[in-house]
This record gives structure tokens, sequence and C-alpha cells, in this order.
């Protein structure tokens, strides 16, 4: 028996962008104001309140930022959205983000 030979595509293409290192973690989230970032998609509306009442729970000096002042990840605004996000982080001296997408 012969081998045979066949071509073969690997279905990936070639990264574009380079592996950067983490953001170093924050060691407490008192006094710290934490973004919800959402994708309009899966149950945040939901989500979200519970996170904040557990976070504020554990965290008594926490403030938070909702989502709607950033508008959503996905659909026909959400290159805007993420273009003009670094401002709006920086605007509202956000520390820290939870960012939730529907699957």
């Amino acid at each position: 028996m012969s081998a045979t030979s066949y071509a073969v595509v690997w279905p990936r293409s070639a990264k574009s962008v380079q592996v950067k290192p983490l953001a170093p973690r924050l060691d407490t989230l008192d006094g710290k104001t934490v973004a919800f970032l959402w994708d309009e998609l899966f149950r945040g509306d939901e989500i979200w309140p519970m996170l904040k009442e557990q976070i504020a729970g554990r965290y008594k000096d926490v403030k938070f930022v909702d989502h709607d002042a950033f508008g959503s990840t996905h659909g026909d605004e959400e290159h805007k959205v993420l273009a003009e996000l670094p401002d709006k982080i920086r605007a509202l001296k956000v520390d820290a983000i939870v960012s939730g997408m529907g699957c």
C-alpha cells in the first residue's frame, strides 16, 4: 500500500496582533469605580443588578458606571462604541470593567 499526500489548509489565520501582558489586578475594589459593558444580548439587565449587589456587599466604598453610559458593544454601533471606550473610561475614572456578552 502506498502513502498518498493531501494538501491541508489550517483553518485559522496568521496572528495579526501581538499578545500583551495583562494589566495588574487590583488589590481591592474599595474606593474604586467599576464599569459594566454589555452587548445587550443575554440577560445583562438581570445579571448586572445582582453583581452590583454582591460587589457592594463586599466593598463598602465602590462606585458603579452602568453599561448604558457606553452603549452596546455589539451591533451596528459597536465600532463607534469601542472607538470611544478608552476616552470614556478615562473621563469616568473607571478602575475596573466587567464585560458581559451573550452566548
